[in-house]
């Protein structure tokens, strides 16, 4: 049966399905929990800039992921 399974390439499909699977939302998760965290806000209700930075970074990296992904399959997918 080993003939018929290409050990690596699942292996492959495996990491990369839990780091887009599930990666991607956390990454997602972890911008909104930024955002919306208790303290999140000052006294005047604005969110502190490093929190804006860091919260936009993890939407930048979904972001740019699922245009990857879209222009890779647009592509061809090869």
């Amino acid at each position: 049966m080993n003939e018929y399974i290409e050990w690596g390439a699942l292996a492959n499909v495996l990491i990369v399905g839990i780091l887009v699977g599930a990666g991607l939302p956390a990454l997602f998760a972890l911008g909104v929990r930024i955002l919306a965290a208790p303290g999140a806000r000052n006294e005047a209700g604005k969110v502190s800039t490093a929190r804006l930075v860091g919260a936009w970074a993890c939407f930048g990296v979904v972001i740019a992921a699922v245009a990857g992904a879209i222009y890779f399959l647009a592509s061809g997918g090869h």
